[in-house]
């Protein structure tokens, strides 16, 4: 349908794939946004090209979210060298954490082997690395959930009260790490800081 540019037909089933079934492709993200865009629909067009950003970081998809949102300085979309890495990881999960168990269950098996040879406590240590190391990777190797300020403005806060002080006063555009939630407010990466942004500010991406 996209291709034959029915693109409302199209748009209609990719929000319920998106919204209902929560199945989407980076492609189709992209499509999304080119559709959001047309219409003008600036605040959805720039949803969605942040949720293509955390699938596949891409410094041009930082250049058009700045061009819809006319902001030279959105806040969220830094990478260091690291984030990029654990993202790397975390992507591959599964995949780590079944080759540390696979190795826990060689480790095991070896052990029973050559039960009489190994009778001195640094026989156990590569089983016991090798536990920990799945414990980790099935448990830490998890992407934080992020969020794209929609509200606007948005008020940036130190803490989770009207009575707290502003940050900040934004608008829509800028990608934050949501760290926790306190009842109307999530608690959020802001810059090298924690700050607390309202719910109803913040889309989850």
């Amino acid at each position: 349908m996209f291709i034959s540019k029915n693109y409302q037909e199209a748009m209609e089933i990719y929000e319920s794939m998106l919204l209902e079934a929560e199945s989407y492709s980076p492609a189709m993200l992209l499509k999304m946004a080119f559709v959001a865009e047309g219409r003008g629909d600036y605040a959805n067009a720039s949803f969605y090209l942040a949720k293509y950003y955390d699938i596949n970081p891409n410094p041009r998809v930082i250049s058009k979210i700045k061009s819809l949102t006319d902001q030279s300085n959105l806040i969220g979309y830094e990478l260091s060298d690291w984030d990029r890495f654990f993202k790397f990881a975390s992507d591959l999960q599964q995949e780590i954490t079944a080759v540390f168990s696979l190795f826990v269950l060689i480790s095991i098996i070896l052990l029973l082997i050559f039960k009489e040879k190994a009778n001195q406590p640094k026989y156990y240590i590569p089983v016991l690395l090798f536990i920990f190391l799945a414990f980790m990777s099935n448990n830490f190797l998890q992407e934080s959930s992020t969020g794209i300020v929609t509200g606007s403005p948005t008020i940036v806060m130190d803490k989770p009260t009207a009575g707290g002080k502003m940050i900040q006063n934004v608008d829509p555009g800028h990608r934050v790490i949501i760290k926790s939630s306190k009842d109307i407010w999530y608690e959020v990466k802001w810059g090298n800081k924690n700050a607390f942004i309202k719910k109803a500010s913040i889309t989850k991406l």
